[in-house]
């Protein structure tokens, strides 16, 4: 083993600025050479681990059906599809002619290959943004991120003649939305902070592009979209609290885009276009009404006012209304209650209902409403112990059937694991839900325990299933989310009582599902492993500061752990943009609340658990500079002898490597580390 990194140098600052700033000089001698130096001692820590790790990467792998299909997707004259292949870390994307029977069946002796990722990538980072075929079908608006920095180039394709074209514009957010003409493109420019900001309108041969939209407000992102109904352009611009639309008719795409209400603050409201009764009608989702969001209709023969909205599903205090999907022939509202989302659907001149779902906590969504004029979509469900499934339903009478499920090669059986739903009960009383997974023959026994966490952004962490996650599960790991406040699993409500002044309710939330699963016989303080993301990452360096002694070893990933430094510098991508969800700490009280929970600040001399830190590079969300400050911090303050580790994907971003067996490999490297510090055989 080499030997542990040198101690990261303070600079000579005055007493109470931050010794590890100058970790945020990028790619300056010092700041390279610490990081090599951290990812040497990581990868000489972590050596006798090398054939476990390939043996869990092999066993992974071998679970998942390299060369297969996806289910195609019904569009015009075309059916379109991608393929992976074995070997390949991307999936191909093809179309083949839609067959005279409407059915799902691929003429591979007539599919035409749309884009091969495999060959773009050339073995380095590659993340595809946009993959937009024109509304004639002749052209393909892609745009690829090769650095992992989210800024992306936009490519145009001619699928007859297989040229293409390189739109020659820069920091694209690598969004690319076709007008009815499938001569125009819209796209968004990113400022200096990394927001998109400015709308661009391109026509094709033309060499540059009009600006049509600019959002001087830091709060607020742009983005454009096309309507359900393809006869209408949606501009819409929000923050964490507030949003405007403006809208122009998809067939006239030069002309300029009107306001559908204007912003008010704490007014959210998101509009698409579809039929009613037979008529063109705006469906717009709003909370002026209340916190969980109601649904309104009104005419669209005219951009309507605001008075001219009319009720059409009420709001409802304990339903969050999180989405909408438009038909032709009915509404498909995507609801959440009780800690479950549901699929509500509202068929025309019909009774409307609930779609009806086997397993008591799962993950469910419209991952594709097809064609505006189907009277079919399609649903992903899924859960802890099941597969995901595509399930296409019947909008009018609501039956479903299995069209795909994910395959789970070699011997596999769902009944052998449980899948529970718990609740844990908080410092204050609150409930707060928590997903479970583990064999079936050791219900009854205490067992190893993988406890992950996210919240905050009102995003809902629904069980899903995992490939990977079976080489927990066979080796006695059981697997639990915890559905902390400030995510949205029971709604705005409870995703409100984890930010801003309340972000501590999340922390709590997550110490209490921790204790509650020990209380409960499931596991032990010393078979407990953490791990956390991003704002999960804030989540386990915070609970790691207060209650260190509750965790045997945590793993956090691209972790916003220098939240207060971060957050005080407007200069940085995001940061404006995010004082709705931390607040502002140019405010004194601000100021002090974050400071009172931040991981890097609240660093102490105790003992911490053994943690594997992960940061990229690249990473323009989370700066590479909070994971390695952060853990330069605990070198110095840490009393205990546990490993510290800390890997730096040098060509990496946000979302970590590209390519699904470079993923596979970074699981393979976390749960080698967790078996190996919870002494799992």
């Amino acid at each position: 083993m080499s030997a542990k990194p040198a101690l990261a140098p303070l600079a000579h600052q005055a007493p109470g600025d931050d010794p590890y700033a100058w970790l945020q000089d990028r790619d300056t001698p010092e700041v390279l050479a610490y990081l090599q130096a951290e990812n040497a001692y990581q990868e000489a820590c972590l050596a006798d681990q090398a054939p476990l790790r390939e043996q869990l990467f092999e066993e992974i792998k071998s679970r998942i059906l390299e060369t297969d299909l996806s289910l195609p997707s019904p569009w015009g004259p075309w059916l379109y599809y991608t393929r992976t292949t074995a070997g390949d870390e991307y999936p191909r994307h093809y179309r083949c002619p839609r067959p005279a029977d409407d059915s799902n069946t691929v003429d591979e002796s007539h599919e035409q290959l749309l884009l091969d990722p495999n060959a773009l990538a050339a073995g380095g980072f590659l993340s595809l943004g946009a993959f937009n075929v024109s509304p004639d079908h002749r052209l393909l608006a892609y745009s690829l991120d090769t650095s992992g920095e989210e800024t992306y180039t936009l490519y145009v394709k001619d699928l007859a003649s297989g040229g293409i074209t390189t739109l020659p514009f820069e920091d694209c957010d690598g969004s690319m939305t076709w007008a009815n003409d499938s001569q125009t493109l819209l796209f968004a420019e990113l400022d200096d902070t990394h927001r998109p900001w400015r709308l661009r309108r391109h026509t094709l041969g033309e060499a540059d592009a009009q600006t049509v939209f600019e959002e001087p407000d830091g709060r607020f992102f742009l983005h454009c979209y096309r309507a359900s109904s393809e006869r209408q352009l949606i501009l819409l611009l929000n923050s964490k609290t507030t949003s405007e639309a403006w809208v122009l008719d998809a067939d006239t795409p030069h002309g300029d885009f009107t306001c559908l209400a204007a912003r008010q603050e704490d007014h959210e409201y998101y509009p698409d276009h579809g039929q009613l009764d037979g008529e063109w009608r705006w469906f717009i989702r709003s909370n002026q009404d209340g916190i969980n969001f109601a649904l309104y209709q009104a005419p669209a023969a005219q951009v309507p006012s605001r008075d001219q909205w009319q009720v059409l599903v009420a709001h409802r205090e304990t339903i969050m209304l999180e989405g909408l999907s438009l038909n032709a022939s009915a509404l498909s509202l995507s609801l959440r209650e009780g800690g479950l989302p549901i699929i509500e659907v509202h068929p025309q001149g019909l009774a409307p209902y609930r779609v009806e779902l086997p397993d008591a906590a799962y993950s469910l969504y419209v991952q594709d409403s097809l064609e505006f004029a189907s009277t079919r979509i399609r649903l992903r469900y899924e859960a802890l112990n099941r597969p995901a499934q595509v399930r296409q339903l019947e909008l009018a009478n609501g039956a479903q059937q299995v069209l795909k499920q994910t395959p789970v090669l070699g011997a596999f059986d769902a009944d052998a694991y449980v899948s529970q739903r718990l609740w844990a009960t908080a410092q204050d009383g609150t409930q707060v839900p928590i997903s479970l997974v583990r064999r079936r023959d050791q219900l009854d026994q205490v067992v190893p325990l993988y406890l992950y966490g996210y919240g905050a952004y009102g995003e809902s962490l629904d069980p899903w299933f995992s490939h990977a996650r079976l080489s927990l599960l066979e080796r006695g790991v059981a697997f639990a989310i915890a559905h902390v406040r400030g995510g949205g699993e029971l709604g705005e409500a409870w995703y409100r009582a984890g930010k801003q002044e309340h972000k501590q309710n999340t922390f709590d939330d997550f110490i209490a599902c921790a204790e509650h699963l020990i209380a409960a016989g499931v596991t032990r303080s010393d078979r407990l492993a953490i791990s956390g993301g991003s704002a999960g990452g804030l989540l386990i360096g915070a609970v790691l500061n207060q209650r260190p002694e509750l965790f045997r070893c945590a793993i956090a990933e691209v972790p916003f752990v220098d939240v207060l430094n971060t957050m005080l510098d407007p200069e940085l991508p995001l940061t404006v943009t995010e004082y709705d969800e931390w607040g502002n700490p140019e405010e004194p009280e601000v100021h002090a609340r974050i400071k009172a929970y931040a991981p890097y600040e609240n660093v102490k001399a105790q003992a911490y658990p053994a943690m594997l830190v992960v940061a990229g590079y690249n990473d323009s969300r989370v700066q590479y500079w909070e994971a390695a400050k952060w853990v330069a911090r605990l070198r110095t303050h840490k009393t205990d002898d546990n490993l510290l580790l800390l890997k730096t994907e040098m060509g990496a971003g946000h979302g970590g490597m590209s390519g699904r067996y470079q993923g596979l490999r970074d699981v393979a490297l976390e749960y080698a580390f967790v078996f190996n510090e919870l002494g799992v055989a």
